[in-house]
């Protein structure tokens, strides 16, 4: 999975994580530090970090898996999109009361986009 993936799942079950766990997340994806580099940090091995890294990210994707976050986030900014899209094409109609009520559903649905 690729490094804005994990970002993701990590900005929704980071919390989730131990220190040690958010520690060295932080160092690879946010810092872009190699392993080499974590290990001297935090006193450990490369391979330390590797395995704690692995069990990390496979952690999150457990996470996503039981609890679908990012995925109902993904459906959800969708759905707000699609509501967008119908009201812009509502409001470009000559009824003004129709235009009115399409301005208003971008409003709310704006509202959610935030």
């Amino acid at each position: 999975m690729d490094a804005v993936e994990m970002s993701l799942l990590y900005d929704y079950y980071g919390g989730m994580l131990t220190d040690k766990q958010r520690d060295c997340f932080d160092m690879r994806y946010n810092q872009d530090l190699s392993l080499g580099e974590i290990g001297q940090l935090l006193g450990v091995s490369r391979q330390a970090v590797c395995d704690n890294l692995a069990r990390t990210e496979a952690l999150l994707h457990k996470m996503e898996e039981n609890i679908g976050c990012v995925q109902r986030s993904r459906k959800n900014r969708k759905a707000v999109q699609e509501i967008l899209n119908a009201a812009a094409e509502l409001e470009s109609t000559s009824d003004p009361s129709v235009s009115a009520l399409a301005r208003r559903i971008s409003a709310a649905a704006q509202e959610l986009e935030e």
